[in-house]
């Protein structure tokens, strides 16, 4: 019996969905008006060791747009973009003994991608107010699309009957930004996020 149980190792899979605590992008020039869809959402699989110990990996995704606007009302540059976002957190994670209802704790590394971004600009240039030209511009470039980071969480894991049902927090810190326009828009290194997981 003991000998079964030691080395079963069955594997979990769902759906895990939250939503994002943080502000997903920050300002750096201009006036900035952001979208963030306030949703994550994507499938999970968990492999289930002995002992409570337990493997975790997610593909999350998220949509953002953004319109940016640098200058004053008689000469300015606005940006308009949008893209998909996905987050790839593997975690190992310690569940505390109990039958229905178990705390458990989380740690472990995560990587971060843009997936089809789409952005453009449009100057509009007055010498005077009644002469302006509207030009449009290279767009700004993503400079960096991708980075990794690291991941502390912990949440509850509550056994219904035939699934399970894992609210938790969990913070990233990531070690780069992986959104950065040219100076224009950021995204933040520290994210924090309420996620829901449900498992079978």
């Amino acid at each position: 019996m003991m000998g079964g149980a030691a080395f079963a190792q069955p594997v979990s899979a769902g759906l895990k969905a939250g939503l994002p605590l943080t502000d997903f992008l920050n300002e750096v020039n201009g006036v900035s008006s952001t979208i963030t869809n306030r949703y994550l959402i994507g499938p999970e699989v968990e492999l289930r060791l002995p002992f409570g110990l337990g493997i975790e990996f997610d593909a999350l995704y998220r949509h953002f747009s953004y319109t940016n606007v640098i200058g004053s009302a008689t000469n300015a540059i606005t940006s308009i973009g949008s893209s998909g976002n996905w987050e790839f957190p593997l975690v190992a994670k310690y569940r505390l003994p109990s039958k229905i209802v178990r705390p458990y704790l989380e740690a472990g590394i995560s990587w971060d991608t843009l997936a089809g971004l789409k952005n453009s600009a449009t100057a509009v240039l007055c010498t005077n107010t009644s002469a302006c030209n509207t030009v449009l511009p290279a767009p700004p470039t993503a400079q960096s699309q991708t980075t990794a980071g690291v991941v502390l969480g912990g949440g509850l894991d509550i056994h219904a009957i035939l699934i399970h049902i894992s609210p938790e927090l969990r913070f990233t810190r990531w070690a780069d930004q992986y959104f950065n326009l040219s100076g224009v828009l950021t995204s933040g290194q520290n994210q924090a996020e309420f996620l829901v997981g449900f498992t079978f």
